[in-house]
């Protein structure tokens, strides 16, 4: 059984849902904004393929989101709220990619990361060559004044241009109305994107979002279930991304769904509900994107306004499930990875007799990861120490005892492979221990610190890791590595 291949459209849908509560957007932005660059490719006589690849771009625009947020949170405070603020700018000369302008500036490097790690996933999905440039080039504008190469005219992709567009229309218009939406777009056409694009945009745009709330299934011209109807993915890779935005989680989500799935096989549970509950724990962090890092990493007690929004994490994961197609019983269970048997558990405040048994496994896998690995705030729990006091939890109600007894007294089995089998020979010993540092956020610093080497040594070795896994941000490199079993 193999319990992480889905279908490719799935993964897509729900790394647009990720994308989107990363950017403080409405949950059904990057789909409505993929059906309006379906329609803009049609009108400018796109062939089916490039269609398909505006439609992609739109979907994927924001899946690098997670990448870069530990750099949006030390420079905006509030990761989310802040590229929020950004994408609801009026000003053409301001918003999501004016910062880039500046040679050197921090929203170059933020630029970077997004692009590059979305340029990365494309790949991992397997999409073609176009749609992984474009997705390498979402922030170039159309008079060079963009990123990440200062691309400027017919340079940058036509789909990057569409994207952009019909992403500005969505926003602007749910904020501002349709006639502002319009002047703004106007105002952005000659720096951002054609003038030729944006004034089809200005033409057709009253019909265009008449007819895209008359569509509530987001079918539109250029859907992509057809050319991707027989395509399946990893899963996997969902879970990686979703992991990328706390980079003391990274690996996090997978190491949760293996204890689960193993707790699955030891309570007896058959084949369907191991698959689940393996599937449910890679995505059971979902909702954590809406949630800015700040409040992660808050220490000791939140305040009552941080809590709430902790508290809809599972909410806004279980929310997922009307959009991700066949895995939305997988993000129903996944809702469930915080209630506990006792009430105490959010965000509905289930009791026991209301927790799937799915549910109930994944709350104490995810809470038994939680504990052995380190936090900003404390360091990790040893085995024994996780385990008193995950028992002492479960002998108080707030897990269930059978499903806890089988996580700490049964061997545990690895149930996944890697995605890639590891390439042994690529990094040395020395490189992959650096590279573990890097990809919890250690600064080389503290990496050299930890490893008792010197920080220009560091340096060397994460330059090296870089050369050899093709990438320039440790943000690309964290996802590779976990991708080919390094991390």
């Amino acid at each position: 059984m193999d319990a992480s291949a889905v279908p490719l459209l799935d993964v897509i849908r729900s790394l647009a849902f990720v994308g989107d509560l990363a950017m403080g957007q409405p949950t059904d932005h990057s789909p409505r904004a993929a059906w309006l660059a379906g329609q803009l490719a049609k009108s400018v006589g796109a062939d089916d393929m490039t269609c398909q690849e505006a439609t992609a771009v739109s979907l994927l625009r924001w899946s690098g989101c997670t990448a870069n947020a530990p750099e949006f949170a030390h420079l905006f405070g509030d990761d989310v709220n802040g590229r929020k603020a950004l994408l609801a700018t009026q000003s053409s000369s301001s918003g999501f990619r004016a910062g880039t302008r500046r040679k050197g500036s921090a929203f170059l490097s933020l630029s970077r990361i997004h692009c590059e790690v979305s340029g990365d996933i494309a790949a991992q999905l397997g999409l073609n060559d176009a749609t992984q440039f474009a997705l390498r080039h979402l922030f170039e504008s159309h008079d060079g004044s963009g990123a990440p190469d200062g691309l400027r005219g017919e340079q940058v992709p036509v789909t990057v241009y569409i994207a952009s567009l019909a992403g500005d229309l969505d926003i602007f218009n749910r904020l501002y109305g349709l006639e502002q939406a319009c002047k703004l777009i106007e105002h952005r056409a000659g720096v951002l994107y054609p003038q030729a694009l944006a004034s089809l945009v200005v033409a057709n745009a009253s019909r265009w979002l008449a007819a895209l709330d008359d569509d509530p299934t987001l079918s539109g011209p250029c859907s992509l279930d057809v050319a991707f109807a027989d395509r399946a993915t990893s899963l996997e890779i969902l879970a990686h991304v979703i992991d990328l935005k706390l980079p003391w989680m990274t690996g996090y989500s997978r190491r949760v769904a293996q204890l689960a799935s193993n707790a699955a096989v030891e309570l007896g549970l058959g084949a369907p509900s191991q698959q689940m509950v393996y599937r449910a724990a890679l995505i059971h962090g979902m909702g954590r994107a809406a949630v800015p890092n700040m409040i992660w990493e808050t220490p000791g007690k939140l305040a009552e306004s941080a809590w709430e929004r902790v508290r809809l994490v599972p909410y806004w994961t279980g929310r997922a499930a009307r959009q991700i197609g066949s895995l939305a019983g997988e993000a129903e269970v996944a809702s469930y990875a915080y209630e506990r048997p006792d009430g105490s558990g959010y965000y509905r405040e289930a009791k026991a007799g209301n927790i799937p048994v799915e549910g109930r496994i994944l709350a104490a896998a995810a809470a038994l990861v939680a504990l052995r690995a380190a936090r900003p705030w404390r360091d990790a729990l040893t085995d024994a120490a996780a385990g008193e006091l995950l028992m002492a939890e479960a002998t108080a109600g707030r897990f269930d005892a059978e499903v806890v007894r089988v996580l700490l007294n049964k061997p545990r089995r690895i149930m996944a492979k890697p995605l890639a089998a590891p390439l042994t020979g690529l990094l040395s010993e020395r490189e992959r221990d650096v590279l573990r540092w890097i990809s919890l956020g250690a600064s080389n610093k503290t990496a050299a610190q930890k490893l008792s080497i010197s920080p220009s040594t560091v340096r060397t070795h994460v330059e090296s890791v870089f050369r050899k896994l093709e990438c320039t941000t440790r943000a690309a490199a964290t996802l590779k590595a976990t991708q080919l079993g390094f991390l």
